[in-house]
């Protein structure tokens, strides 16, 4: 389960902004969010199972992130992780590459795109469609599903940019826990106490739950981007504040 919420084009001046949860196996080995050394423009974790990431920008302001459906089995060829780091190590633009997608090769997957001018979304559970100005939430269903965490988180995510958005304030709001009634929450086959278990926008488990807490900010010609690592049962494993200009230089304060 991953959870990313995101307005397009808020304001005049906030292109873009986003607050992301990663939920994932904490064994699953993985880098926080860094410049890479064979892509310095990218900022993203990196997954070192299959070298992908699950969410990342770009020094020249472009964006993406992933989220996967739940489906047995893993019979395909491709890692969802390269989805996103192939568009944010390219220079085309985000229509062209959602429409040049060989998405048969790929377990269910939705994959959020920014180029600097259009976000497209895209899935090989869904139609394809670049999405106007707005607030979105997006989990592992297709764009628009009303799953609980989705929606409220939305409409925390609109609050809050209208009161005045910063980091701490979407870190922060990517830690409620609250849990939808039963009849409100997905219904796919499986047990209810698993659906209450990863109800929340923020999971705490002793082998699964959430990893990260990212959020994005494009502003005008800069960007910030903050991380809030999480280790078992949400024991906060070390933040990061990076803020820069977009093709230039980097300015950060991290605490581990």
């Amino acid at each position: 389960m991953c959870l990313i919420l995101f307005a397009v084009r808020p304001t005049a001046e906030l292109p873009l902004v986003v607050a992301a949860n990663r939920d994932e196996f904490y064994a699953r080995p993985a880098l926080p969010a860094h410049y890479w050394e064979d892509h310095p423009q990218v900022l993203a974790g990196r997954d070192l199972e299959a070298s992908g990431t699950w969410l990342g920008v770009t020094r020249q302001g472009r964006f993406a992130a992933v989220t996967n459906f739940a489906e047995p089995g893993d019979d395909a060829p491709l890692s969802r992780g390269a989805l996103t780091a192939d568009f944010l190590t390219s220079d085309v633009s985000a229509s062209a590459y959602a429409h040049h997608l060989d998405r048969p090769r790929y377990r269910g997957f939705n994959l959020l795109l920014w180029d600097g001018t259009e976000m497209i979304y895209t899935s090989n559970k869904a139609p394809t469609r670049a999405l106007p100005p707005g607030y979105y939430g997006l989990s592992n269903a297709e764009l628009g599903a009303s799953w609980p965490k989705a929606v409220r988180g939305k409409a925390a995510l609109q609050e809050q940019v209208q009161r005045g958005v910063s980091s701490a304030a979407l870190i922060n709001l990517l830690q409620s826990e609250y849990i939808a009634p039963d009849k409100e929450l997905p219904h796919r086959g499986r047990p209810i106490e698993l659906e209450r278990r990863i109800a929340p926008c923020f999971i705490r488990g002793d082998e699964y739950g959430t990893r990260a807490s990212t959020a994005v900010i494009f502003n005008g010609a800069n960007a910030a981007f903050s991380e809030q690592l999480y280790g078992p049962q949400g024991t906060p494993n070390g933040r990061q504040d990076l803020t820069f200009a977009f093709s230039g230089k980097l300015s950060s304060s991290s605490e581990r």
